[in-house]
């Protein structure tokens, strides 16, 4: 179990809908902000929250939430620093996890109120919210539980609590436990094609880009605690697209047309229930769609914030 627990970890860390033009292949950007933004820390309760803040633009910040295993410096590059060119994104480590202090829940309710405390700790009021894959779950129990914070929301790789064949992540995980680290995040990622397997390289390639004061890894204990949560997040839960109706704030939600983990009925299902969600399906893209696709994503999300 612990070795499924890691490779987890290390896998997720990439780990009728609207139809748009097919998207194209990496944005182009003129300060790297990725790179060079220093990593700060706050303090809220018993929690010492490591973050960073790319940009220096006014108005509303992005906060971006991870998916599981993840830190700040799994983030692609291209969508980070092409987001921070219009507007100010920062990226933190939720508790226990990378270079935050504290204890991960084991919950994505308690991860939830992790990711608000932090929030509010930085002084702010209303923020724009971004969450892939468990960073969605977490994003959703957010719009529903201080639906006053939130301003708008962009949604990927993600699904509603009892998602559709997320439940059968230990398989999927044990299927590629002898795979390489690169092989791993393009299993998990990406798709079979021979283009979106270039792609998933690039991406991984500018992951690895930063080699000064990077995040501190996952522990085995957060890893543990955080596959827990998205397990429970699987269960069956009936009410859960009933919930959704709630959310009032705009949403645009990016899915790739073949995710693995969290197939994208499950975004499907969302789109018709969330009142003011705009569903997009990237063509040929996996899990990671947004990282086989940074220029389009990054598009689409700077002209859906400036609306």
């Amino acid at each position: 179990m612990k070795h499924l627990i890691l490779f987890a970890a290390l896998a997720l860390s990439i780990v009728s809908c609207k139809k748009d033009d097919t998207p194209g292949n990496g944005p182009e950007t003129t300060i790297d902000y990725h790179q060079t933004a220093t990593t700060q820390f706050v303090t809220a309760g018993d929690t010492k929250y490591a973050y960073r803040v790319l940009g220096d633009k006014e108005g509303i910040p992005l906060v971006m939430l991870s998916p599981l295993g993840s830190t700040m410096d799994d983030w692609d590059p291209a969508i980070t620093n092409g987001l921070a060119q219009k507007y100010k994104v920062v990226i933190f480590d939720n508790q226990g996890v990378g270079s935050s202090t504290g204890k991960t829940p084991a919950t994505i309710a308690d991860m939830a109120k992790g990711a608000v405390t932090f929030i509010k700790a930085l002084g702010y009021n209303k923020v724009n919210l971004m969450g892939f894959s468990m960073g969605g779950f977490i994003t959703q129990q957010v719009a529903l539980t201080e639906p006053g914070l939130l301003n708008k929301i962009v949604l990927t790789g993600t699904g509603p609590k009892g998602s559709e064949g997320l439940s059968n992540l230990p398989n999927i995980l044990a299927s590629a436990a002898n795979l390489s680290p690169l092989d791993a995040f393009l299993y998990f990622g990406f798709t079979a094609s021979a283009e979106s397997k270039s792609a998933g390289k690039l991406s991984y390639e500018r992951r690895l880009k930063r080699t000064v004061n990077r995040d501190a890894p996952v522990s085995d204990e957060s890893g543990a605690a955080q596959l827990t949560a998205v397990l429970a997040w699987a269960q069956p839960y009936p009410d859960a697209l009933k919930e959704l109706e709630a959310i009032t704030q705009p949403v645009l939600h990016i899915q790739g047309q073949k995710d693995m983990p969290v197939p994208a009925v499950n975004a499907i299902n969302m789109s018709q229930h969330i009142p003011n969600d705009r569903l997009v399906l990237y063509p040929d893209a996996g899990h990671a769609a947004f990282f086989q696709y940074p220029d389009q994503f990054v598009q689409e999300v700077s002209e859906f914030l400036g609306k």
